[in-house]
């Protein structure tokens, strides 16, 4: 559903997505498969995260690994410690690339998880919606209610692509193959494909009509996010007989090189792949000391300007003491006057104590040390002038 928004957008180096996993283990999972990954060289390193270096309730993966082009690919893939309710796990996963991504490079999510289910103890590939899937069709529920609220969801999921399909007629076991099977390994696992049956159609048009989308009769359509309009994103016609479906995997490819906003909550998971990286390489290492080198000389440097500005006002401080010491020494010699000169001129000893007061002869050396006003209190002034 189209939302106005001042979110960030997606960098083109980035590759996003987030699910979740069923299984019991998935943490021996990830472990397990990115070793096979390393030894096998199809990644150059990984690394957990310890406990204190990690969000609380999360257990955070590094992944290092070589695209075409000799470009290094860095993620970040963070996975709840805790089960809910349905006993499953979210994860959510960041991909940065050292150019712009391509979206035939192999998909960032097997590269921690196994691309096999036989493999491991439960699925990753959930959607976090209940009852959705990747790499797989998802049937829309019979029930309207259900219906509306399953569309409703994937109107509002800016970190997953849509895509709806009406079966014209009731496929045979061909046509219930996943039409993602044919996008490429960096599109397969960000697409989520609905299947309408053919007595759906108008209940599905009825439910997507806030998008502004709409369900061509035995085609398919993408649901639109922010400024995209959906007719450049609908095919008329999907034969559901096996062969692939060109246009649709056109309509997909044209989607994902349009501007994207970020999505919810991928701001602080890209902030923490870039800015909290772990898995340095010796290079990375060595630039990242003399980083550090240079903030602490920046710090010492402006300690040593604090500490010579306090010897100078201590210095000047001092000075105004001795001042104070000299005048009072004063001031008790004038203190003591002839009775003659007191008797003829009362006020003249209080005019030379005045001159040689310690106090006025302190604050005019302080008078160097007074701040400048601040702005209200200049207001305040004029205000009782």
């Amino acid at each position: 559903m189209p939302t106005s928004s001042t979110a960030a957008p997606t960098p083109s180096t980035v590759w996003l997505s987030r699910g979740r996993h069923t299984g019991s283990a998935p943490g021996e999972v990830l472990r397990g498969h990115l070793q096979r990954l390393k030894e096998t060289g199809e990644i150059v390193d990984f690394l957990e995260l310890p406990e204190d270096a990690r969000p609380e309730g999360r257990l955070v993966f590094e992944a290092r690994w070589l695209v075409p082009d000799e470009l290094t690919v860095r993620a970040r893939l963070e996975l709840d410690e805790d089960a809910d309710r349905e006993q499953t796990r979210a994860w959510s996963l960041a991909a940065e690339a050292e150019g712009p991504w391509n979206r035939r490079w192999p998909s960032p999510a097997t590269r921690f998880w196994p691309e096999d289910p036989w493999e491991i103890d439960g699925e990753w590939d959930h959607t976090r919606f209940p009852g959705l899937r990747f790499r797989e069709p998802n049937a829309l529920p019979s029930d309207d209610k259900d219906l509306r609220r399953v569309l409703k969801s994937a109107a509002q999921d800016d970190w997953s692509i849509h895509l709806v399909v009406h079966e014209a007629m009731t496929p045979d076991a061909r046509g219930l193959l996943p039409l993602t099977r044919f996008l490429t390994d960096g599109l397969r696992d960000r697409v989520v494909e609905h299947r309408a049956s053919p007595q759906q159609l108008r209940a599905v048009n009825w439910a997507l009509k806030e998008t502004r989308a709409e369900l061509p009769r035995g085609g398919a359509v993408i649901l639109p996010r922010g400024d995209a309009d959906p007719a450049d994103f609908a095919v008329r016609t999907v034969f559901l007989d096996g062969s692939e479906p060109s246009e649709v995997v056109e309509a997909v490819n044209r989607y994902v090189t349009l501007p994207q906003e970020l999505p919810d909550g991928a701001d602080a998971l890209l902030t923490a792949l870039r800015e909290d990286w772990h898995l340095l390489t010796l290079r990375e290492e060595l630039e990242r000391e003399r980083r550090l080198v240079a903030m602490y000389a920046e710090a010492l440097d402006a300690m040593t300007k604090s500490r010579d500005l306090y010897r100078e006002a201590a210095e000047r401080a001092h000075e105004a003491l001795e001042v104070f010491r000299e005048s009072a020494g004063a001031v008790d010699s004038v203190s003591e006057p002839t009775p003659a000169r007191s008797a003829s001129s009362p006020s003249s000893a209080f005019s030379a104590f005045s001159a040689s007061s310690p106090f006025q002869q302190i604050t005019r050396t302080f008078e160097r040390f007074k701040l400048p006003k601040k702005p209200e209190d200049q207001k305040e002034d004029r205000k009782e002038d």
